[in-house]
């Protein structure tokens, strides 16, 4: 079991909405072997873990500070972050797990967001663990994209109702995803599978090693694309991935306007020789004359399961590549 999973592919332990790991190959083709990499949106981080190249100086960022919290304490100490996410599946500790985490957010967020070397595994560990088991949207999260602010918090988060249609055969208070002989996870998590805490805790320390020089920051997209973190450190990657401004999955942002805001700083910067900036979005939903538009399909998630057949978005899936990404069709393969 060891060499089976030291010889996976490295990923993150749990599923994640909008993540593009069906995109990493097209995205490091335009990228190319660069001195640096920058991830303002950072979720599960599917195309830094898929890079085919050395890592060299590379940054990550995220608001949601579960997320941010999550890779700052793998980094520093996965084999306790293991032991925190390793256990059965228990729908009563679901809720209590999630209640828990809520309540912990305010002073969580302020630490993750003030103090550089602040991570708390069991914070990591329960948050992980949910996440893996929470069927749908809404895993730690009060609405909108990310940490909302303290005042939307409530002092306890409410039950959701029981499914009342289809005879009652479902619940919309979340119960733990049962498939996979109930073994509690969509895209399986080692420790509910066959490999024990002993797998979670080597899947773990995978990634610390190819997190180890890192650089994890938790706050607004933008304050990670400054001339002192891009640039200044040769020709750097950038991948904007925000939620999309529509859409029918969680990953949609609705009228937030960060979308917008990313094209814009899209748009501004994309003359700029030493970077080559990848932003995704949904068909029609970015104009930006010169640069190259390429589209993909996405996973169909929790929306392929819906009665009409599937989630449209995913065929609808777009990057668009600044001037100075690569062009492999043109025989630009390497640094330049």
């Amino acid at each position: 079991m060891e060499n089976e999973i030291s010889n996976k592919p490295l990923r993150a332990p749990f599923p994640w909405f909008g993540g593009k790991s069906r995109a990493a190959d097209l995205i490091w083709s335009r990228f190319g072997d660069i001195a640096n990499y920058v991830e303002p949106f950072a979720g599960s981080l599917a195309v830094l873990l898929s890079r085919p190249h050395s890592p060299r100086t590379e940054t990550i960022n995220d608001l949601d500070c579960f997320v941010a919290n999550f890779w700052r304490a793998v980094q520093s100490a996965p084999d306790e972050v293991a032991q925190w996410a390793d256990g059965p599946v228990n729908e009563a500790d679901l809720h209590a797990r999630h209640r828990w985490l809520l309540a912990q957010l305010p002073t969580h967020r302020m630490r993750m967001e003030h103090e550089a070397d602040y991570f708390d595994a069991k914070i990591a560990g329960w948050w992980v663990w949910g996440l893996c088991l929470w069927i749908g949207t809404g895993w730690c999260r009060q609405r909108g994209h990310g940490c909302p602010p303290d005042s939307t918090l409530p002092a306890s988060p409410p039950t959701q109702l029981p499914h009342l249609g289809d005879a009652g055969m479902g619940v919309h208070r979340k119960i733990p995803h049962l498939g996979d002989a109930g073994r509690g996870v969509h895209r399986k998590i080692p420790h509910l599978g066959d490999a024990g805490r002993g797998g979670l805790i080597e899947t773990f320390q995978r990634l610390q090693d190819r997190l180890r020089r890192v650089r994890v920051a938790c706050g607004d997209w933008s304050r990670v694309l400054g001339d002192s973190v891009t640039w200044r450190h040769g020709t750097t990657g950038i991948l904007l991935d925000p939620p999309y401004a529509d859409g029918e999955m969680e990953y949609a942002a609705g009228g937030d306007g960060v979308a917008a805001e990313c094209a814009a700083w899209a748009r501004e910067n994309g003359e700029n020789r030493q970077l080559r900036i990848a932003l995704c979005g949904l068909e029609g939903e970015h104009d930006i004359p010169g640069w190259e538009c390429v589209p993909w399909k996405a996973r169909g998630g929790y929306g392929s399961q819906r009665a009409d057949g599937g989630n449209i978005n995913r065929h609808r899936e777009r990057i668009w590549f600044s001037p100075h990404c690569l062009r492999p069709d043109k025989g630009q393969l390497k640094l330049i």
